[in-house]
């Protein structure tokens, strides 16, 4: 196998119901990791990208964050009918999904 062009990290971190963090788990993270899962799988993407599930990234009220590398894209709040998107767009053709990007200002 190839060494995959890109690194898909993807959180599913899952803390308890209402606390104040919150989690990715409690905004959906799941569907959104079984859907790129399948995503991967069904465009035929395995040689071109990779993906791991981690736990907190951070930014969890912005949560499902999902992580693209080498590139060093944040998306946030994720739903599972964003996946195609960014399959599609970042690593079918190199071009991040503006609309899903992490503002750098959300840093602090």
């Amino acid at each position: 196998m190839p060494k995959p062009a890109y690194h898909i990290l993807v959180c599913a971190n899952q803390r308890p119901p209402g606390h104040p963090r919150g989690s990715c788990g409690e905004n959906g993270a799941t569907d959104v990791l079984q859907r790129m899962q399948a995503g991967i799988e069904s465009k035929g993407l395995f040689e071109k990208a990779i993906m791991s599930t981690t736990s907190c990234l951070g930014p969890c009220s912005m949560g499902p964050m999902v992580i693209v590398y080498p590139d060093g894209v944040w998306y946030n709040k994720v739903k599972p009918e964003d996946v195609d998107e960014i399959l599609d767009s970042h690593i079918g053709n190199g071009q991040k999904v503006d609309r899903l990007v992490m503002d750098d200002a959300l840093w602090g």
